[in-house]
């Protein structure tokens, strides 16, 4: 269990915020790093060819680290849905198969998609929320021999609920299917280990639960994508790129694995920074810490939520950092503006108000917001 770090992050003592799944602080750290890329930005004599890529190469390793894989296997992004839009590209899709979804999952994981089966004739599937979210049992019985692309998130957007992607994966191989992921709910706030899920990518913005910055973000590449085509075709992803005088040299070949996928002015001297200490301190904290930490917030907030007559995600069917509590229609949106006007922050999506804490938080918060739940 990691005590509260309350001190490291920018938060007001009245501020009660679980709203972590909405938009992760950057730490104190983070700030002042980004702060110094700020700086050197505005004298840009002081940057050199190096830093093109040095700080570049540390945040890709920092991720692989996080979710078990060669920085080899790690793209630079701006978004889920450039991510996604790259998985979409690369992966063979015909007429008359099938694209799994599931039921209001996040929209940069639906319009490409969209837009894929559209293009090849394939037809979109939307796999219906189960009423006891057993989304696996679900997923599992949808895919068929005619399923080509398996596009899930690791735990739904709106509450928190499970998928177990080491069961779906399986599936996916065996079907012959590929598997996307967008861990961007998931990963840094609960253990993902790529060797074991066996995803063809793996997409992540850093902006949530990597507390980084907003505009950035990752993928993970299986390497027999590694020859797939990039969606830009820019400089710095070239072999030699490092070479600036010799940049009219024009090359056929890449940088070596996933870097081919690389977006265009990847090194952003002022984001780059601040997700590199963010990534360094939650590999400090360590998921599996964090993960616990979380859970128990999260464990004892159910509980109080079961005594009052309201409807938590039971525990098999969540992850630990993420937990969706229904209230009766329209119930959930009233008691949020009454929280937000107490400084007490969460989300509401549908009829389920969402919970998201993170290491920032203090029983005092969790005090504060089991009090104002109860008063409404």
């Amino acid at each position: 269990m990691i005590p509260s770090q309350r001190e490291r992050f920018d938060i007001p003592k009245e501020v009660a915020y679980f709203n972590c799944a909405y938009m992760g602080p950057l730490p104190k750290a983070s700030v002042a790093a980004g702060q110094r890329g700020l700086a050197d930005k505005s004298r840009p004599w002081s940057i050199t060819t190096a830093d093109f890529f040095t700080e570049v190469e540390q945040i890709r390793g920092l991720f692989a680290g996080l979710v078990n894989c060669r920085a080899d296997d790690v793209a630079l992004i701006p978004s889920v849905s450039y991510g996604i839009g790259l998985a979409a590209a690369n992966l063979p899709v015909r007429g008359g198969q099938k694209i799994a979804v599931l039921e209001e999952q996040f929209p940069s994981n639906i319009y490409p998609w969209m837009a894929a089966a559209e293009k090849s004739g394939a037809e979109l599937v939307t796999i219906p929320r189960p009423s006891d979210l057993d989304w696996t049992r679900d997923i599992l019985a949808a895919l068929d021999d005619d399923t080509a692309v398996a596009a899930l998130p690791h735990c739904h957007w709106t509450d928190g609920s499970l998928i177990d992607l080491e069961a779906v994966g399986k599936r996916c191989r065996e079907l012959g299917a590929a598997l996307v992921v967008d861990g961007t709910q998931s990963v840094g706030a609960m253990p993902f280990d790529v060797q074991k899920i066996q995803p063809d990518f793996l997409i992540v913005a850093a902006y949530k639960w990597l507390l980084g910055a907003y505009s950035q973000g990752f993928v993970y590449a299986a390497p027999k994508w590694h020859q797939g085509a990039a969606l830009e075709e820019n400089w710095i992803n070239r072999k030699d790129a490092e070479n600036f005088a010799g940049l009219v040299d024009y090359k056929d070949s890449y940088e070596p694995g996933a870097r081919r996928f690389d977006m265009g002015e990847k090194s952003n001297f002022l984001c780059t920074p601040a997700t590199k200490a963010s990534l360094e301190q939650i590999t400090a904290w360590g998921v599996d810490n964090i993960a616990q930490s979380l859970g128990a917030f999260n464990a004892a907030l159910s509980e109080q939520a079961r005594t009052l007559g309201l409807e938590p995600v039971a525990p098999q069917r969540r992850g630990p950092h993420l937990l969706g509590i229904k209230f009766p229609p329209g119930a959930a949106a009233k008691l949020a503006a009454s929280l937000a006007e107490a400084k007490i922050f969460v989300s509401v999506r549908g009829d389920s108000m969402r919970i998201a804490p993170h290491l920032y938080n203090t029983p005092e918060d969790v005090e504060r917001l089991l009090d104002q739940i109860k008063k409404a």
